[in-house]
């Protein structure tokens, strides 16, 4: 099982940390993804302790897609044969150590990639019960109850389908593999005694503490 997360996928959310690239936008011209290791996962709903190795620890609230078939190379017209069902994750990043490592010109695996960074809902929903398109959906987190980041998928700016056949030119995907398909503007630094609650289509699916 893999974890794969998109970055870059919501322009404003490319604007609020200044990481323009690619085209004369400022916005990347070709999706930009990474990979966490399954050491990664928070499940359950369990609480998320923050690591002593950071000093500005962020939450990316995104939607998440679990892949239900093996498929490489995949053209974009068949990629939606190869999920069915979404859920929600929350992408923690060690702002602090993600800066440095951008500085410096350096992968970006401490800042990501470390124990519990990855959460997940407990729960998947079948698409067909949210309308069946991936590209209009919304979603929301929650921290102590005021609403932070609000995403609809339309403005995502490369949709599930297109991340699909992108990634799978270059990686096999699996069954069980899950795909963080990027966050919208409003990420933030999360604290001690924080509560995060995000929900999908107004259905609570992360609802969790932190410590």
């Amino acid at each position: 099982m893999k974890i794969i997360c998109i970055g870059r996928n919501y322009a404003d959310h490319v604007r609020e940390l200044h990481n323009t690239a690619g085209g004369p936008d400022g916005l990347p011209t070709e999706p930009v993804f990474f990979l966490k290791p399954d050491t990664a996962l928070l499940r359950n709903n369990d609480p998320f302790y923050i690591p002593s190795f950071s000093r500005d620890l962020h939450y990316e609230c995104e939607l998440v897609v679990r892949i239900n078939r093996v498929g490489k190379c995949i053209e974009e017209r068949f990629a939606h044969r190869y999920y069915d069902e979404v859920g929600l994750g929350i992408d923690f990043t060690a702002r602090d150590l993600q800066r440095e490592a951008i500085a410096k010109g350096l992968p970006w695996e401490r800042a990501k990639g470390f124990d519990h960074s990855a959460a997940l809902s407990p729960e998947f929903i079948p698409l067909a019960e949210l309308g069946g398109d991936v590209q209009r959906l919304h979603f929301e987190l929650a921290i102590n109850g005021q609403v932070r980041q609000q995403g609809d998928t339309s403005q995502m700016l490369f949709g599930v389908n297109r991340l699909i056949s992108y990634i799978s030119q270059y990686i096999t995907l699996k069954i069980g593999d899950l795909l963080y398909t990027g966050t919208p503007v409003g990420v933030g630094p999360v604290h001690p005694g924080d509560n995060l609650r995000a929900t999908l289509e107004g259905r609570t699916l992360l609802d969790f503490d932190i410590r």
